[in-house]
């Protein structure tokens, strides 16, 4: 799936496309920002340019064409050589540039190129790149951080729903506390059986050598129908529902709530 988002760079928009969760930032736009005539060609025809992404390509392409990188860079700085995007993408299977049609059409590099791009257009241009590029990445990991401790929050909020209707119906008066925690354990189970499949203990049977439990490896989808089969089984509890029955019922609102937010297209884009 392919997105983008524009961040400000010296007063010049700049699109960067996220396509299959890698980022490519415009060359396209950025190269706006130039004074004078300048192409992208150009810049990828100096030997240095080449020497850069032949290095980049070795570290993070495994597929990469050295065969064709080389005749490339033997011929790259003379005046009569000429290499556009397309032809070094089809000769050394590049994946750092990008060249894309349609609405959003243009050359895009991937960040660590773009960045370098960026010192063509000019130094403080770079400088300016580079700041607003971490601006945007921190905003979102605080966007990030801040749904998951809502979640969390909202998770903890109907967990003490849940047990106090687990104590106020299912607990008999004078049971040791052992027993009271083996009535709560039972009962989180049924709400992990019925969203993950799977009883807390079977979780850390199958994982070892992870810290935390079940639901902290939960997604945020998973959060937010957990949080509302913890208010459903509460009201189940209070009408006397037999636990089998709710489990049953529990498994049919987290089967028809987590489809519905997997293909909620609202939902997608908070993510």
């Amino acid at each position: 799936m392919t997105k983008n988002k524009k961040i400000i760079v010296d007063g010049k928009e700049v699109t960067i496309l996220l396509e299959n969760e890698h980022e490519f930032i415009s060359l396209t736009d950025m190269l706006k920002a130039k004074d004078g005539d300048f192409f992208i060609s150009d810049w990828l025809r100096n030997r240095n340019t080449i020497e850069y992404l032949g290095i980049w390509e070795s570290v993070f392409n495994p597929n990469f064409n050295y065969g064709e990188f080389a005749i490339i860079k033997s011929q790259a700085g003379l005046n009569s050589y000429k290499l556009s995007v397309k032809e070094w993408l089809e000769k050394t299977n590049a994946i750092g540039l990008k060249a894309t049609a349609g609405r959003y059409g243009g050359t895009y590099a991937h960040p660590d190129i773009a960045f370098e791009f960026g010192m063509w257009i000019s130094p403080k241009f770079k400088i300016y790149l580079i700041k607003e590029f971490q601006r945007l990445k921190s905003d979102e990991h605080d966007k990030l951080k801040l749904e998951w401790n809502l979640q969390r929050t909202l998770a903890k909020v109907n967990y003490k729903i849940h047990t106090d209707a687990i104590k106020d119906n299912l607990i008999p008066n004078e049971i040791t506390k052992q027993q009271i925690n083996l009535v709560y354990a039972n009962e989180a189970d049924i709400l992990n059986v019925a969203l993950f499949g799977i009883t807390a203990k079977e979780w850390r049977d199958n994982n070892p050598n992870e810290s935390g439990n079940i639901r902290d490896f939960a997604t945020i989808e998973q959060l937010v129908v957990l949080s509302n089969m913890e208010s459903i089984n509460a009201l189940l509890i209070g009408q006397s529902l037999a636990q089998k029955d709710r489990l049953i019922q529990l498994n049919k609102v987290a089967i028809s709530q987590m489809k519905s937010l997997t293909e909620n297209k609202a939902f997608k884009k908070i993510k």
